[in-house]
């Protein structure tokens, strides 16, 4: 049991729903404690994430749902200490694996890694503590690309997954994979997008001069490269860089975006809003 809890909502923008939201709480002798909220005039729509306690030491949902349901919302609500379960894809480069298993036996992300995938045998990482997380080969050719992602999905549904982290996996998920992942899983681009998609980036910024890299951290859709983005981060480079100076760089860059885009999924402080993200910071 919690006594501390987050809902985050999002719905059409309209004059009084802040004051509908939190006279419900206080109804209910709930507690704000912090509240982040934005309004897009743009899309017309309202995005806000709340966290509260309770005396009460639970909060019945269904009392919420009246006030919620008459903004048309949609809208979550969990104990502020919650930890989601995770499955982590990884294909050869392990960096990013390493640093999310990290973080997670420190308590830096409040998950639990229920187990790791690869399309690369367990040896192909011999540095990684896996310690008790299960590990799973799924080869994948051409052929046989639907039947392991069927695997991947049996993993999904096995393990009770949460949440999906391509930690730098290198397969482009098909459409129906994409689909039925939809909001729940979050790839690391080794580029600034929407600049330099696809296969080879830091080559291709390099053939291009760039003096900027970066990482992005992004939603995953059936478009390549193209999802929500989360977070993202740059370092400076020069002209004496190579190909495989700018690789060397982005590897950091890109282990911390896609930690700190987990952390902000984690904490119920991204919210999709249509091509983009609304992200509440800590």
């Amino acid at each position: 049991m919690t006594d501390a809890f987050v809902l985050a909502f999002r719905c059409n923008d309209r004059p009084g729903i802040v004051s509908a939201v939190s006279t419900a709480l206080y109804e209910l002798q709930c507690n704000i404690t912090d509240a982040q909220q934005f309004s897009d005039p743009f899309a017309q729509r309202f995005f806000a994430r709340i966290e509260f306690t309770t005396g009460q030491r639970d909060v019945d949902a269904a009392a919420l749902a009246p006030v919620l349901d008459a903004l048309d919302a949609e809208w979550t609500l969990r104990g502020r200490d919650d930890r989601m379960r995770v499955l982590i894809l990884v294909s050869k480069q392990d960096h990013c694996l390493v640093d999310l298993l990290y973080h997670w036996r420190t308590g830096d992300l409040n998950m639990d890694v229920v187990a790791v995938a690869s399309n690369h045998p367990r040896e192909t990482f011999p540095r990684v503590d896996f310690g008790d997380v299960p590990f799973h080969h799924l080869p994948i050719t051409p052929p046989t690309k639907r039947e392991q992602e069927t695997e991947i999905l049996g993993l999904v549904n096995q393990y009770r997954v949460d949440l999906v982290v391509l930690a730098r996996y290198m397969q482009i998920l098909s459409p129906e994979l994409c689909a039925a992942l939809a909001g729940r899983a979050i790839n690391i681009h080794h580029s600034f997008l929407p600049g330099f998609t696809g296969a080879r980036p830091y080559h291709q910024a390099h053939d291009r001069g760039v003096k900027i890299i970066g990482a992005t951290a992004h939603y995953v859709t059936a478009e390549l490269d193209e999802g929500p983005i989360i977070a993202q981060d740059v370092e400076a480079v020069s002209h004496r860089d190579t190909p495989a100076d700018l690789v060397r760089k982005g590897r950091d860059i890109e282990r911390r975006v896609l930690a700190e885009a987990v952390g902000h999924h984690l904490t119920g402080r991204v919210f999709p809003n249509g091509r983009t993200t609304v992200v509440f910071r800590d």
